[in-house]
């Protein structure tokens, strides 16, 4: 099986994980998933893996495979893993869980290679402040800028709080506060900062429970254009390497290609039968390292 130069993936409350044919929309690979809902997607660096976070496992699938087995399983959670991601050469993954704990895998050897403990629940893992203003809302989800100058964290309300990181010592960063973004009036359930070759444009996407995503200059933040046509809750977004596109996923069932010049969407990917809740996308040449 030849490797597509874009790896698109979605995965649904239809226990499928789906791959797609990004320009034509077509569906070329379907993955049965029996064992549980899957509620994050990540592809790695190097393209190998797609890694399916789920209740309470880490399953990776070989991405140039036929098979619908997982290479490799982590199964040391104990809670759905409701963030998972990769280090930039692919050796290490992260997780987060329900159960309270961070985990860091070595994608090399089997077991756990260390444990972050938490007093509550995990919803998403990137580097982040110590506090968040609104102390009695949950954070939804945490977005770094790619140069580590801004981090963005949106919680239940539909605000977004947004701090520059300036460094401290050798082993401190220190977070000032930048910016309070009223961005929707339900919850934002995925924020995601651009990519670095979308310079000199930086955007931050917000997806929603109001069944958009809204696309904010980073500069100022504000609103540039809000992307409409899916019809329920907004779940998850990913930015092409070059930022010209967005990819989104939705309770309606579909994922779709936004153009993020003009605010259309371009594709919509229909085959899942139940709410599509996660998406994974990989244009980008591989590291260098691979």
């Amino acid at each position: 099986m030849s490797q597509p130069s874009v790896i698109l993936a979605t995965a649904s409350y239809d226990h499928t994980i789906r791959f797609w044919e990004a320009k034509s929309g077509r569906c070329y690979r379907t993955i049965q998933y029996p064992d549980s809902q899957v509620n994050r997607l990540e592809i790695s660096p190097n393209k190998r893996y797609l890694a399916a976070a789920g209740n309470p496992h880490i399953r990776l699938f070989d991405i140039n495979s036929n098979s619908h087995q997982p290479e490799i399983s982590y199964d040391l959670h104990t809670n759905n893993v409701m963030a998972v991601g990769f280090q930039c050469d692919g050796k290490w993954m992260y997780s987060g869980s329900e159960d309270g704990t961070v985990k860091i895998w070595d994608t090399r050897a089997p077991g756990c290679q260390r444990e972050y403990e938490s007093r509550a629940a995990v919803n998403t893992v990137v580097l982040h402040p110590n506090q968040v203003p609104e102390v009695d809302t949950a954070v939804r989800s945490l977005t770094v800028m790619w140069d580590g100058s801004l981090v963005v964290a949106a919680n239940n309300h539909g605000t977004c709080y947004v701090w520059r990181l300036l460094r401290g010592t050798q082993t401190m960063t220190n977070f000032e506060p930048l910016h309070k973004l009223q961005a929707h009036k339900g919850y934002i359930l995925k924020c995601l900062l651009s990519p670095e070759f979308c310079e000199p444009h930086r955007y931050l996407a917000t997806a929603s429970c109001d069944h958009t995503v809204k696309i904010w200059n980073v500069d100022g933040f504000t609103l540039e254009k809000t992307l409409t046509g899916h019809q329920r809750w907004v779940w998850d977004c990913v930015f092409s390497v070059d930022g010209a596109y967005l990819i989104t996923a939705s309770s309606d069932t579909t994922a779709r290609l936004w153009s993020m010049s003009n605010g259309e969407d371009i594709r919509v990917y229909q085959g899942h039968h139940k709410a599509t809740v996660c998406c994974a996308l990989h244009d980008g040449a591989e590291p260098a390292s691979s």
